[in-house]
């Protein structure tokens, strides 16, 4: 796929800034960039608009959102922004189907939700789940350091009588569980490469509570929970800067009618709801949910799962307060988490979800991902070393690099990822409601008075209000179509449409054998008006609606 920068290595923020400015000094008609919200560290939240501003005002066409990177570590997900932008924009006038994509419609880009975090995760060796900001600190215990300077925080295994490890006989680079009967032989406890913080208490070991622990993704109104029901939730609902700027872009770009939030890993595509099962919630928006998903599948290889039934594993006291339930289940968007990259799959050993297994499936799983990282990514992986530790002596450190293979591809499998996102998202993109008056005529009743008739459709998949949660919301808007250039005769010039279906309510299916369209979906609505106007008179017939944008239609008495 033509592209105007490269994608074989993750971006960090002057590279992400440099390329956005690029962008909006070179198409000035095409790409708008605005900053949604400045960091505690200084560093700009960049949201891009892309659309062609000489067919229509953002505001007026339907819109469509994509992020990456509200998870520090995520940055594969602001790889596939950075490259969805990249495409759009570089093939705008080459390629026909992002040019009437971006004539007739919206594209909301946030790349980067967290430049804090992310920037700390690509510059030093630390882990974080979202912002390097403290939060809740507790003292004591285990905590990560890159003691051998090579600049990775790798596995550490430390020689104990009461270790629950042991050292493969046939690999001693494997650790495998010591079994009950072992009680002759070396045995090992295994943390994460770092340092020992003195603690209040016995001897026996623990791991400490991260110091940078807020998770954006818990700290949004929908379902927030404050700890200790879950960890990194902030102080209270969009208490984080980069949370608020996200909701209130969305509020603030009422045409947005689908979204793709952007995280790693899992090579899942998950569609809400996320506090409730999927039998639940509308069985229409979840048939919509399915089938765009399905696109994904196609694309991207992912495999499509609800949230709640199949990615939660606890449905008692489950982790909410996510960006797509707010997304979702306030403003009724359609929206999906994607979960990039998928290892466990590449390796033969994939994620059982939905289910259970055996507890010693995730170490095999482990060990078969270790084994791919060592054949396909050998520069991220280094043998057990022997390393002088200030506290407990003789220790060797070993083992993947985390960041880039399990978490986010290494960096020869990334452009592949991206690609086939972009792909889906262009797609996804083309599945929003768009407004069309099929035809429009006038029937002369008398010498002055005309009647005049107007069809106004929705050829797109989504209907015009998006999905029956949004109806249930109120935050569906009707369709509102405005009759100009005559009186009309004893009734409003302006006449309202509840809503006009998508494709997507066309029943079908096969009947002996046969296909059949059983019922056409509600997609068009016949309009009629009186009007006194002389002959020659131009009458024009608008129609608008905020997530399905205008059209408009003239004809001359």
């Amino acid at each position: 796929m033509k592209t105007t920068f490269q994608y074989d290595h993750y971006y960090k923020y002057d590279e992400i800034k440099s390329n956005i400015e690029y962008f909006t000094e070179k198409y000035p008609d095409l790409v708008k960039a605005e900053v949604n919200c400045v960091t505690l560290e200084g560093r700009n939240q960049y949201a891009v608009t892309i659309t062609n501003q000489k067919t229509g005002d953002a505001l007026s066409k339907p819109g469509w959102y994509l992020d990456g990177n509200i998870h520090a570590g995520e940055v594969t997900s602001c790889m596939a922004a950075m490259h969805t932008m990249d495409y759009l924009i570089t093939n705008y006038g080459e390629v026909d189907e992002v040019t009437k994509l971006l004539d007739t419609t919206t594209i909301y880009i946030i790349p980067r939700v967290t430049p804090d975090g992310a920037e700390t995760y690509l510059s030093t060796p630390y882990m974080l789940r979202s912002a390097n900001r403290e939060y809740m600190v507790e003292k004591g215990g285990m905590y990560g350091e890159d003691l051998d300077s090579d600049g990775v925080m790798r596995m550490m295994r430390i020689p104990t009588p009461y270790g629950a490890w042991k050292k493969d006989p046939a690999d001693s680079s494997v650790m495998m569980k010591r079994e009950p009967s072992d009680t002759e032989g070396e045995f090992y406890d295994i943390y994460t490469e770092g340092m020992l913080e003195a603690f209040e208490g016995d001897e026996n070991l623990k791991m400490k509570k991260t110091v940078w622990g807020l998770d954006f993704n818990r700290n949004f109104p929908f379902g927030w929970w404050p700890e200790p029901r879950q960890d990194g939730a902030g102080k209270y609902p969009l208490s984080n800067p980069e949370c608020k700027a996200l909701a209130d872009f969305v509020l603030a770009h009422p045409n947005i009618g689908g979204a793709a939030i952007g995280h790693t890993s899992g090579g899942l595509i998950l569609y809400p709801p996320g506090t409730k099962p999927e039998k639940a919630a509308p069985s229409f928006d979840m048939k919509v949910m399915k089938e765009i998903a399905e696109m994904g599948k196609q694309e991207l290889g992912y495999k499509p799962m609800n949230i709640f039934d199949s990615f939660i594993h606890d449905q008692d006291s489950y982790d909410s307060g996510a960006f797509d339930d707010w997304c979702y289940q306030t403003q009724g968007i359609p929206c999906y988490t994607m979960e990039f990259w998928d290892v466990p799959t590449k390796a033969g050993k994939p994620h059982v979800w939905g289910g259970k297994e055996e507890p010693s499936a995730s170490l095999e799983r482990y060990y078969a991902c270790v084994k791919w990282v060592k054949e396909n990514a050998p520069q991220y992986y280094s043998d057990w070393k022997e390393f002088d530790h200030p506290v407990f002596g003789k220790v060797e450190i070993g083992g993947i690099n985390f960041k880039f293979t399990l978490q986010n591809p290494p960096e020869n499998f990334l452009q592949k990822e991206l690609e086939n996102d972009t792909k889906f998202n262009i797609r996804f993109a083309k599945a929003m409601p768009k407004l069309a008056v099929d035809c429009l005529s006038a029937e002369k009743k008398a010498d002055g008075v005309y009647e005049i008739t107007a069809v106004i459709g929705n050829p797109g998949y989504l209907p015009t209000n998006l999905t029956e949660e949004a109806v249930k919301l109120k935050t569906a808007k009707p369709v509102i179509v405005d009759l100009e250039g005559a009186e009309v005769i004893g009734a409003s010039a302006q006449k309202k449409i509840d809503s006009l279906a998508g494709f997507s309510g066309t029943v079908t299916g096969a009947f002996y054998g046969n296909i059949s369209t059983f019922a056409n979906a509600a997609a068009k609505k016949k309009l009629t008006w009186i009007v006194k106007a002389a002959e020659g008179t131009v009458i024009t017939v608008k129609a608008s609606q905020e997530k399905a944008g205008k059209a408009c239609k003239q004809i001359t008495l």
